[in-house]
């Protein structure tokens, strides 16, 4: 009875139908809670939605608030462009459309239990790997965010627990031809969710570390992958030249996601963060004064709010740490103000996760792992340009496989640290397939 159970908990394939079955369950239970009018209508209601209204309408790349505004390049391509499929297959605006969308969604996060199981099982064997996998299978904002945001959001996550397999996986093979493989896998990572590329470097210079080659083949392989990286990224960045006579390598926006979190409406009396920028009026001036224009103006009033409040921007920087890692600028007092104990519970787990991940990193580095650099590169780098913009819970989704996988590397390697960690002679008795 111990095996047969020991068995199932180990099973990647019970662990994926449960995590496809938990997802498609919420989704299932909120489409009834919302009425079908406006459940066709208001999930679209986003950048991304109105990108690929713009698409499946025939204007092109365009209109990012839905009207008429010329070509744009807030978003990288490729998650428009599905949406724009769905569109165009199941109409635009209807409920078969968001239920394709939500069900791709669900198969995204679904499918992140595949890399993060091989992950974790290449790290430190298949207890951390069983145990990383179920949590990232019943994880609250797993099983939630498929459904409630149509955007790259799910398909992010596969994608960074992806190369971070395929790095493990490229750190052990002795074929050149693996690494542009890797960077077209990057490419595609980059056209999706920019906000990836700060940990290209990291994880092409650790899989080049550990990799079994040699001398100029060692500093030419992670070129190579960077460089099919780029080139993947060059027809975008062309067209968005030819579009706005400027260099814009991936996304426009940034320079709004700056002035959202640093502006002049900070109000010291709360001293928690800037006040809302109202998105119509903002949309107006976007309207008004074209992409371009927007832009340089919003970067301008940022900048100058930084600049001149260097002792509020240190304080928001904080403010903005805490949220991006709990949730909310305030944990605890949240947490004592939310009645709901069903809502008290999805924020213990919100706070767990990133503990966890924290005493993680600490076992790695205690165990003196080859692979403490690499996983500790997502909680440490990734969030980065979120702590000088703004940030959520969601903008945290795309690490949190691999925020689980640390945390499973603190369940396993507390209880039975040498069973956690298995030698090398022993790992190579247990082959592990490689990326697909």
């Amino acid at each position: 009875m111990i095996s047969v159970l020991r068995k199932a908990a180990t099973s990647l394939l019970l662990i994926t139908l449960v995590a496809f079955a938990a997802r498609s369950a919420f989704a299932l239970y909120e489409a009834r809670q919302i009425p079908a009018q406006a459940l066709r209508v208001i999930p679209f209601q986003t950048e991304t939605g109105h990108i690929a209204y713009s698409l499946a309408s025939g204007k092109g790349f365009s209109s990012p608030f839905q009207r008429d505004s010329g070509p744009t390049a807030w978003l990288t391509p490729v998650y428009p462009v599905l949406l724009a499929a769905i569109f165009k297959l199941f109409g635009i605006y209807t409920l078969r459309s968001l239920f394709v969308a939500a069900l791709l969604n669900i198969l995204f996060s679904t499918g992140a239990c595949v890399p993060i199981f091989f992950a974790g099982q290449r790290v430190a064997g298949l207890g951390v790997a069983s145990v990383a996998a179920w949590l990232w299978a019943l994880f609250p904002n797993a099983v939630i965010l498929p459904f409630e945001w149509v955007w790259d959001t799910s398909l992010s996550a596969l994608l960074a627990a992806t190369l971070l397999w395929a790095a493990l996986v490229l750190a052990e093979s002795p074929r050149v031809r693996d690494w542009p493989l890797y960077g077209l896998l990057w490419g595609f990572a980059l056209l999706t969710n920019p906000a990836l590329a700060l940990l290209l470097p990291v994880l092409l210079l650790w899989a080049a570390w550990r990799s079994p080659a040699r001398g100029r083949q060692r500093l030419i392989c992670p070129l190579l992958a960077a460089t099919i990286a780029f080139l993947c990224c060059v027809p975008w960045t062309i067209r968005n030249y030819i579009q706005f006579h400027r260099l814009i390598p991936l996304r426009s926006n940034f320079a709004f996601e700056l002035y959202i979190g640093n502006n002049e409406n900070y109000d010291d009396a709360h001293r928690l963060r800037p006040g809302a920028v109202t998105q119509d009026r903002e949309i107006l001036r976007y309207l008004h004064m074209g992409e371009t224009a927007f832009m340089d103006e919003e970067r301008r009033k940022a900048l100058a709010f930084i600049t001149a409040n260097p002792r509020i921007e240190l304080r928001l920087i904080t403010l903005r740490f805490a949220e991006f890692w709990m949730g909310t600028p305030t944990p605890i007092a949240t947490f004592r103000e939310t009645p709901s104990p069903l809502l008290r519970a999805l924020l213990l787990c919100n706070y767990l996760a990133p503990v966890g991940a924290l005493l993680g990193v600490l076992v790695l580095f205690w165990r003196k792992s080859p692979y403490a650099i690499l996983l500790s590169a997502f909680p440490l780098v990734f969030p980065l340009l979120y702590y000088l913009t703004h940030t959520s819970l969601r903008y945290r989704h795309p690490i949190d496989p691999v925020v689980l996988l640390l945390a499973a590397v603190a369940i396993c390697g507390v209880r039975r640290v040498d069973a956690a960690f298995p030698t090398a002679d022993q790992r190579m008795a247990t082959p592990i397939p490689p990326p697909v």
